[in-house]
């Protein structure tokens, strides 16, 4: 094993590697190909559930030999959520500049602005594809078949059957087999679990690319939503674990996690096992269809997680979980498996991030970097002025129910020096806490008093940032759906990137709303969708200003639509309510808005 422990050595090293093998290549007389991209990310899969991790009990053996044979990234971080990872990943850029500021309540919409790697990718020749969650948008200009990807089937929302899937939600806790898919924007009903679905439909695009024999690479990113929840598994992996009980000393880290789990932690822990060897099985299959094709050695196969677990179990020791800066909530695996480039098993242990992934990617494909601003950097690069960069940069972490919240759940990484904010907007560096994650990678042991002046420095550089992501423009706009166009109609607007105060989820009695635009004056059909029958007689209810609607309705309605309502160019506000008699208010499930007069 060649492992990479010093900085400016491993950056210079990979370098190494690449150009020489780069040099060869330029050195035969058959032109070299690009590569191929495959991201594959698994959601809420903690740095725990690999066997390659020092997890004993679960069964990962194709993510264990990959990760045998491949570049591991052993220090990398994520954000503390899915959506704010995933904007971090397409853009190279942290998710508060995106306009992705959280996972539903309208924080999951990623600026049409933005520019994508899938985008970069597809502009420099590459066939583009995604299969799986995407939970940057669900309408339109917002999906990716907007934002560069050729060929899309995903599911809609942040996961498969929640409130803001509307089409899978009613299935309840059958919801991950068969489930509808937007294939190109298009309902479609699968077959299948999930998982298996996902993999086999990347694996017929990277066979239909390489049978058109069009010269193109292609690029797909294969982004399961297992095993996040609900923690649904096929029969045969759930009985892979069903009687698996947890002894704390049995992992390569000693983690007391594990020997406080509950009965229903554990129940948890054997449904993520099942479905994360499900994942693997499927990771075997696409790799074993990439060798028959005879393109595993000219692919980049990137894997990793969107954040840490989201119940309590094995995390190799770290402190807390899914939604906290800490270690257990956005530290996670990242691989990369390029046998074309990587010859050998490589560990690099710089603290690395999501928003590096693009420009490194680009670096191994030989592709510029975008023009426009982005916060990671290639650490393929043997740029002096990227090395310095890499030396002296702050890495920055936040997450709250909303938009970001000054020193609540806040951190700023540097080096070996962690500050964490769990604390009020007005609070001093003393209500802080410093760690020195090289030797308390626990996060256990507060040495902020023996190192003010560290913390001070941080916290101070923590205000910069929080300056500066404030005054984005994508923190200035709302990002609408956009009603009545070609692209998309009917719209459907579910309660994932429904707004309000408290959040809509599944109750009725929240009032929420949608931002939509219109990009011209036209005729619409405005349907509200209920969660269950409303048997009291009162009034429907649509203000969308300078719009009111009102409607009297004495008989049992699970749909009411408003015909033939016309709506003007412009930006509008849907407020839509049902309010019985007895004045209770009722928010409707989704809308749909369907423009009828084109």
């Amino acid at each position: 094993m060649n492992a990479i422990r010093n900085m400016a050595t491993g950056l210079a090293v990979l370098s190494i590697n690449v150009g020489t093998t780069a040099a060869s290549d330029n050195q035969s007389n058959l032109p070299k190909k690009k590569p191929n991209v495959i991201i594959i990310m698994t959601d809420d899969q903690g740095i725990g559930d690999f066997g390659f991790n020092g997890n004993p009990y679960i069964k990962t053996p194709n993510l264990d030999k990959l990760a045998s044979q491949s570049l591991n990234l052993t220090n990398f971080y994520v954000s503390p959520v899915c959506a704010p990872t995933r904007a971090s990943l397409m853009t190279g850029r942290y998710s508060e500049r995106t306009g992705v500021y959280d996972t539903y309540n309208g924080g999951a919409i990623m600026s049409d602005t933005e520019i994508t790697m899938a985008e970069i990718l597809k502009q420099n020749g590459y066939e583009t594809g995604i299969f799986g969650k995407w939970h940057l948008g669900d309408n339109y200009p917002y999906r990716p078949s907007d934002q560069g990807f050729d060929v899309s089937s995903v599911h809609r929302a942040g996961g498969i059957g929640q409130p803001g899937d509307v089409m899978n939600y009613f299935a309840g806790d059958s919801s991950y087999f068969n489930p509808v898919l937007f294939e190109n924007d298009q309902p479609v009903q699968s077959k299948g679990y999930c998982s298996d679905v996902f993999t086999e439909k990347t694996i017929n695009f990277i066979r239909k690319n390489q049978e058109g024999k069009s010269g193109k690479p292609f690029f797909a990113y294969l982004s399961y939503n297992a095993p996040h929840t609900p923690l649904q598994v096929p029969e045969e992996y759930f009985d892979l674990y069903k009687n698996l009980q947890f002894k704390a000393d049995s992992f390569g880290v000693f983690d007391e996690a594990v020997d406080k789990m509950t009965l229903v932690e554990i129940a948890a822990a054997r449904n993520v096992y099942g479905m994360v060897t499900n994942i693997d099985d499927n990771i075997g299959e696409l790799v074993k269809s990439l060798k028959e094709q005879g393109i595993f050695d000219n692919t980049i196969l990137v894997f990793m997680s969107d954040n840490g677990p989201q119940q309590n179990r094995y995390k190799m020791g770290l402190r807390e979980r899914k939604s906290s800066v800490l270690g257990g909530g956005v530290r996670v695996p990242c691989i990369i498996h390029y046998p074309d480039k990587f010859k050998e098993t490589q560990e690099l242990d710089l603290t690395l991030a999501h928003i590096d992934l693009l420009p490194s990617i680009l670096d191994l494909c030989g592709i510029n970097e975008p023009e426009h601003k982005i916060d990671g950097a290639s650490f393929f690069s043997e740029d002096e002025d990227k090395l310095y960069r890499f030396k002296n940069r702050i890495l920055f972490f936040e997450w709250g129910r909303g938009y970001l919240q000054k020193y609540q759940n806040f951190a700023a990484l540097k080096g070996n020096f962690k500050l964490v904010g769990n604390t009020g907007y007005q609070s001093d560096v003393e209500d802080f806490e410093l760690f020195d994650i090289k030797n308390d990678p626990t996060e256990k042991k507060n040495i902020l008093k023996e190192n003010i002046e560290i913390a001070t420095s941080l916290k101070n550089e923590m205000d910069a940032w929080y300056d500066e992501i404030v005054s984005e423009k994508s923190n200035h706009r709302i990002y609408p759906a956009f009603i009545g166009t070609s692209h998309e109609n009917p719209v459907i607007l579910n309660r994932n990137d429904a707004k309000g105060t408290p959040v809509a989820w599944t109750q009725d009695h929240v009032l929420n709303y949608w931002e939509v635009k219109a990009l011209e004056d036209g005729v619409y059909d405005i349907t509200y969708h209920f969660i269950e029958p409303v048997i009291e007689k009162g009034e429907v209810c649509l203000q969308m200003y300078p719009y009111h609607l009102v409607a009297g309705t004495n008989a049992t309605i699970t749909d009411w639509t408003f015909e033939n309502v016309k709506i003007g160019k412009g930006d509008y506000r849907i407020e839509p309510y049902y309010q019985t008699r007895k004045g209770r208010y009722i928010f409707p499930f989704y809308i749909s808005v369907n423009r009828i007069d084109k």
